[in-house]
């Protein structure tokens, strides 16, 4: 058995890194999770088409202008030219609003698109559970609902705009091009049919070398975050130089696979631009040829040129959309692979058992739990924990205490038995009942970037400030809150480092004090704690059980001494139940234990 498992989790439970999905299903999946990209699509194509339909008209009155106004048989033709100038310059108006509008629609849709994207996979991040949380490191995670979405973005922008242009202006191209020249229009089809299979012989080399650049992207930002949020440790330690290693060579992979990629990427465009230069070249020698023997006029000749370009720049964009197609792809597989990560510990919602208020009874029954792939840390758990009763549950490090916490507040599903809230399995009761009901304060208390009060009504938002000064004083935490530069507005920094690990937690208990739930869980919630602020915790913590069911994760068995009931946990199995002075006296598991912390105690430990 692992002698870390109430700390370190570690299983199969993964978030999918490399989905399976191809280039086609990925974007039709992603389309079905951000359907505002769909919204309004059919007016945005038709804005699109006459955007490009404006600028294939310009060859159009090229031609009509070289051939009936400059060329015309009587001399050059004033008039005609004048009106087809005005036909033209009303013409790239019509052009100019079009494609305004198709790019507002465009970036509308895109943002609003993924917005929608970004908050279901943030949403379901905290629908997966702790163990599947812990399997993926934080940056990498973070990195998937921002920067992730940021290359879907570009490409929804950009990429899709020119993806509809670009295809209206190639259908529209193709078809001035067979009616001016039959011959010359399969002259630039069999140019670049070789390019087709070129670009699509590059796809999947494209895929591959992209999803290894956000897979390096996540890697880089979780190397980073973490170096930032331990620097504290780092500079303890003096592992400043180790630590910039690690990003270094964190960054220099995110380098190379992206100058892999982007080499990639250069050769299809190279390809593309070779192959527009000998279209180009070879349709001037035949249009010549033809122009000669009076097949094609001149006008026609330099309107079919002018077709040409606009028939190779969306071919040849067309590389370059590949190119953020295939970065977006990689991007849309990492999202999708959050989003599409089962929840294995999941709110039943409107089909949840919603319970009453109220004393509170709590029984395991056969419970076991195995990390996947590893041993049991839990094994034939049967315990049944009477209302307004004050439990301690103790054990050595490892022996599984801490996932009793876990699975008594689900953080955790069980692998074999059921934990039950006054006999209702505790998977089929809707989340927003189980919290009101039940709250955990962690070994370590989190606090977010705001002030004082505002963490502590994270236990109940609706809170009013007499609500929160009365709890503080019946926690009796009003000197130490008056001893604060700004009282109950002190800002605490982020992550609370404006307050020292005992301060946080007296910080986390009023915060559960303020939720007033039926069954109140401390995983160790005095560990981090001094001598000093522990009495100081002890007290608030007597006025926090009192009149409620309580289970503490106890590090310290002055927490044991003060209980109704004492467990003892040990190899992952409860070996020992009673109250402290009848396990004292049994000679078992606890009486060694009391005997070494009694012993700390007199040393001064």
């Amino acid at each position: 058995m692992s002698t870390n498992a109430d700390a370190h989790e570690t299983g199969s439970s993964r978030i999918d890194t490399q989905s399976t999905l191809g280039t086609v299903q990925t974007l039709r999946r992603g389309l079905q999770l951000s359907p505002e990209l769909r919204q309004g699509l059919l007016l945005t194509v038709v804005l699109a088409v006459v955007a490009t339909l404006g600028r294939v008209l310009i060859p159009f009155v090229v031609q009509q202008t070289t051939d009936h106004g400059i060329l015309a048989a009587g001399g050059p033709d004033t008039g005609f030219v004048v009106r087809a100038i005005l036909i033209a310059a009303v013409v790239v108006f019509v052009t100019a609003s079009a494609q305004y509008f198709v790019n507002v629609r465009l970036f509308t849709a895109a943002e609003s698109g993924l917005a929608t994207l970004r908050m279901k996979a943030f949403r379901h991040i905290h629908d997966l559970s702790v163990l599947t949380q812990s399997t993926e490191r934080r940056g990498s995670l973070v990195s998937r609902v921002t920067n992730d979405v940021d290359t879907i973005s570009m490409f929804v922008q950009f990429g899709g705009l020119m993806l509809l242009i670009s295809t209206a202006q190639i259908a529209l191209a193709t078809a001035l091009m067979v009616f001016y020249s039959p011959v010359l229009a399969l002259v630039v089809y069999l140019c670049f049919v070789p390019l087709a299979f070129l670009v699509r012989s590059f796809q999947p080399v494209l895929g591959r070398a992209y999803g290894a650049v956000r897979e390096r992207v996540g890697d880089m930002l979780g190397a980073i975050s973490e170096s930032i949020v331990g620097a504290v440790t780092i500079r303890a330690y003096g592992v400043e130089q180790r630590t910039a290693e690690r990003i270094d060579t964190a960054i220099e992979a995110h380098r190379a696979s992206a100058v892999r990629a982007q080499i990639r990427s250069v050769m299809a465009f190279v390809s593309g631009q070779a192959f527009a230069g000998l279209t180009t070249a070879i349709v001037l020698v035949v249009g010549t040829v033809m122009a000669t023997r009076g097949q094609v006029s001149l006008g026609q000749l330099v309107a079919f040129l002018f077709l040409v370009n606009l028939f190779t720049q969306p071919v040849l964009m067309a590389t370059e959309i590949l190119n953020e197609m295939q970065n977006a792809v990689a991007g849309w597989r990492r999202v999708i692979g959050v989003i599409d990560t089962p929840a294995d510990v999941s709110d039943p919602g409107d089909d949840g058992v919603r319970q009453e208020r109220g004393p509170i009874r709590v029984a395991f029954e056969g419970v076991g739990y195995a990390y996947p792939g590893g041993e049991p840390v839990l094994q034939d758990v049967d315990l049944v924990l009477e209302p307004h009763t004050k439990v301690a549950i103790v054990g050595e490090t490892g022996s599984g205490k801490s996932t009793l916490a876990k699975l008594l507040t689900r953080l955790m599903d069980p692998t074999e038995g059921r934990v039950l809230l006054d006999g209702v399995d505790l998977r089929t009761i809707a989340f927003d009942s189980l919290r009101r009901r039940v709250v955990l304060v962690p070994q370590e208390g989190f606090l977010f970037d705001a002030d004082l009060a505002e963490n502590i009504r994270f236990g109940r938002p609706e809170a009013t400030d007499d609500d929160l000064a009365l709890a503080i004083t019946e926690l009796g935490l009003d000197p130490w809150v008056e001893s604060l530069p700004h009282g109950l507005s002190t800002q605490v920094g982020q992550r609370g480092e404006s307050l020292s690990a005992g301060e946080r937690q007296l910080v986390a208990i009023a915060r559960a004090y303020l939720a007033d739930p039926d069954l109140l869980v401390l995983d160790e919630a005095t560990s981090a704690v001094d001598p000093s602020t522990e009495v100081r915790v002890q007290r608030a913590l007597e006025g926090l059980t009192r009149g409620r069911t309580s289970v503490a994760i106890a590090h310290r068995l002055s927490t044991a001494e003060a209980a109704d009931v004492v467990v003892v946990v040990d190899a992952g199995r409860i070996v020992e139940t009673g109250h402290h002075r009848e396990l004292v006296g049994r000679g078992g598991v606890y009486t060694r234990m009391h005997a070494s912390w009694a012993a700390q105690q007199r040393s001064g430990g």
